[in-house]
């Protein structure tokens, strides 16, 4: 009976100890903690296309009915004698301005920060009508990109071609979320102008459609935070060692109690 006692006693100390040290805190894990010293932005707009800001990477295609009239308005790159045979043409790039300009063949700069690809493209038709009859216009921005971290299968950077992208379809990039990602706690950051701003978005809700942040920006950054379960799994198996040296004491305890 006193051996009993005796044994019971350090096995639970041992038990408890192992319990706790499984354990790993949300702050070990989670990022962007602390993201309230941000501006929690709840009127970014929500219209599907996406805006023009410097540093932005444009190409700017200009046809018309006669299409040497447009020629001036489509600089190209320099091309190979087998690329000028096979009829290959590459669009020359347009970065935006810090001010938030390009300069542009013949009518030179333009104003095109805050611009859709389709408002850029009825500016510029305005501005050529006069040298070019029934210009069609058509603005590409190259460099919208998006980024999708934490508890999804396949994370990492994506370039994307069209002008939006909702949450949804991000997500869906990023193969999905895992079975220990919080589906109603999806944090979506980006910026309004000089400001990072973020929201919580809830996917286990239909409403979360008509959030201005589920059609995404540039740049935006959406993070999806592991459940508690997933925390104590990857406790258990960062402290497989510490483990290991339980129940090896456990192990001496037993034959040093039982001699």
């Amino acid at each position: 009976m006193i051996y009993s006692n005796f044994f019971k006693r350090p096995v639970l100390f041992l038990l408890l100890l192992f319990i706790i040290s499984s354990c790993v805190s949300r702050k070990e894990m989670v990022y962007f903690q602390d993201i309230e010293q941000l501006r929690k932005s709840e009127n970014r707009r929500s219209g599907n296309n996406l805006e023009i800001q410097p540093d932005d990477v444009l190409t700017i295609r200009v046809s018309a009915p006669e299409q040497e009239a447009a020629l001036p308005f489509n600089l190209t790159k320099s091309i190979t004698s087998q690329e000028r045979i096979m009829g290959e043409v590459e669009l020359e790039t347009y970065l935006v301005s810090n001010e938030g300009t390009i300069e542009f063949p013949v009518i030179g700069t333009i104003e095109v920060k805050g611009l859709t690809n389709i408002e850029l493209a009825k500016k510029i038709q305005d501005k050529i009508r006069s040298y070019v009859k029934d210009p069609i216009v058509n603005v590409r921005i190259l460099n919208f990109q998006i980024s999708v971290l934490g508890e999804v299968n396949n994370p990492g950077t994506f370039s994307i071609e069209d002008d939006h992208i909702t949450l949804s379809k991000a997500l869906s990039m990023a193969g999905d979320l895992t079975i220990f990602g919080k589906r109603n706690n999806i944090l979506v950051m980006g910026e309004d102008g000089d400001h990072k701003t973020y929201a919580y978005l809830d996917l286990t809700n239909a409403n979360v459609v008509n959030s201005p942040h589920y059609n995404l920006r540039q740049n935006d950054v959406i993070y999806v935070e592991p459940r508690g379960t997933r925390r104590q799994s990857a406790g258990s198996t960062g402290l497989a060692s510490t483990y290991l040296s339980i129940v090896s004491v456990l192990a001496s305890l037993v034959i040093l109690i039982t001699k």
